[in-house]
């Protein structure tokens, strides 16, 4: 290719799968248009389910222990190295970066705002959105390639009141994980009326895109950071936490409507972007370029993909190993009870609650086979039909935390110092019902 493609990355807050492309009754008519002239992923993955590392994660392509950013930045923490940021290796090759809205992984300093810290070359507009200020800046265009972030936080908490959107609880469908009652249903049409929000906005940017003349000349990748913010999602391991939209259209093959369905990762969109753009991949990276999955020259890029948490508002140390057929997950933290401070308040939150989630017993590992059970609700750690499949599971997790050297590997993680982390107090099960009580 001898033009070097701009590229825009765009990406919201807590919007997992949940909208139309992905078959869901979530009216999102923007995103099919793009999916429906892109690329599809289906079984794309966030590393870490959390905020700050699942961008920390793409932005760097390298695994949050790796990278520095084990919890969320505006709790104190950082990347090691802003420098292994993308748009450093964009900028050597004559990309001008700039951003727009929520970036979440770096917070100001006594001389510098975030997206200064970060190395980005401009700013545009202090609004969460992003829209205004990614209108401006396409509205503007520099006289050289560019790479643009973009950031949403409409699908994050708090979701919009249904008094003002079309969707009726009565006629949605919750989540896989949660019961189907009022209060679900009531937090899902909220949902629906964020994800409606996100939709229109993302819209208006691609139009403002098309005006600019360099739609068929910009790589335009749209993700969202991990999960929605419901319990069993948003901070876990289960598909329902890591499982993300991925569409891209664009220079490289990244058209036509097409669907895959191999296994890929955010880890993988560093590369691709270094291949379209012909910069080296820096020494760190651990993903795969797309575009030889997208082009048809491979049937699938990964035998098995890793994640991790460690860090979101309380210590939770978990990790992961998945392929096609199986995921095996395995907690390193003592607690028997669920870490309640590590899910967003919300209705299906109280549902749980309402219905003693504090008191229900959390499994040290899980192995679940994702063929029969895409739920992931049957642990199969005891089953003995499967004791060789753990075996090699425990195997593979072990090596790569081993390879990438996890600290984990060598007992608990000390919290940073400045770390603001909720402490085993904050997370006694009769003050959270307390609190929600107080609220309701």
């Amino acid at each position: 290719m001898s033009k070097q493609p701009n590229i825009i990355y765009l990406h919201s807050h807590d919007t997992g799968r949940y909208i139309q492309p992905y078959g869901h009754a979530i009216p999102t008519p923007n995103l099919q248009k793009l999916a429906e002239e892109g690329v599809l992923f289906r079984q794309n993955f966030c590393i870490n389910p959390t905020c700050s590392p699942s961008r920390a994660a793409l932005l760097t392509g390298s695994y949050p222990h790796e990278n520095g950013m084990l919890g969320l930045a505006h709790r104190g923490f950082s990347l090691h190295n802003y420098e292994q940021h993308l748009l450093h290796t964009l900028r050597k090759v004559g990309y001008l970066t700039a951003l727009t809205g929520t970036q979440h992984i770096a917070m100001p300093t006594k001389d510098k705002q975030p997206w200064q810290v970060s190395g980005y070359d401009r700013h545009y507009g202090e609004d969460h959105c992003g829209r205004d200020g990614a209108i401006e800046f396409l509205e503007n265009l520099p006289d050289q390639p560019f790479f643009l972030t973009i950031g949403f936080g409409d699908t994050h908490r708090p979701f919009p009141p249904l008094e003002d959107s079309p969707d009726d609880p009565r006629y949605c469908l919750p989540p896989a994980p949660l019961p189907d009652n009022q209060e679900t249903r009531e937090d899902m049409a909220r949902f629906k009326a964020s994800a409606r929000i996100l939709d229109k906005k993302i819209g208006e940017v691609l139009e403002a895109l098309d005006k600019s003349g360099q739609a068929d000349n910009t790589l335009f990748i749209c993700t969202t950071d991990h999960g929605i913010p419901h319990p069993r999602m948003k901070c876990n391991l289960e598909d329902s936490g890591i499982g993300v939209m991925l569409l891209i259209r664009g220079p490289g093959g990244f058209t036509g409507g097409k669907v895959i369905d191999a296994m890929v990762s955010h880890l993988d969109i560093f590369p691709t972007a270094c291949e379209l753009a012909g910069a080296e991949n820096p020494n760190w990276l651990r993903g795969k370029s797309l575009l030889p999955l997208v082009n048809e020259e491979v049937e699938e890029l990964h035998e098995n993909l890793f994640f991790e948490v460690t860090f979101h508002a309380s210590y939770e140390p978990m990790r992961a190993v998945r392929t096609s057929r199986y995921k095996y997950i395995r907690r390193f933290d003592p607690r028997e009870k669920p870490v309640l401070a590590n899910c967003d308040r919300g209705e299906s939150k109280d549902v749980w609650l309402d219905h003693d989630w504090q008191n229900r017993r959390v499994v040290q590992e899980s192995l679940f086979d994702l063929c029969f059970d895409p739920n992931e609700m049957g642990n199969l750690v005891d089953s003995p039909d499967h004791q060789d499949v753990l075996k090699d599971l425990r195997t593979r997790l072990e090596k790569w935390m081993k390879e990438t050297n996890d600290p984990l590997i060598n007992g608990p993680i000390a919290i940073p110092e400045g770390a603001n982390i909720n402490s085993q107090d904050d997370l006694a099960p009769g003050k959270i019902v307390r609190e929600k009580e107080k609220k309701s």
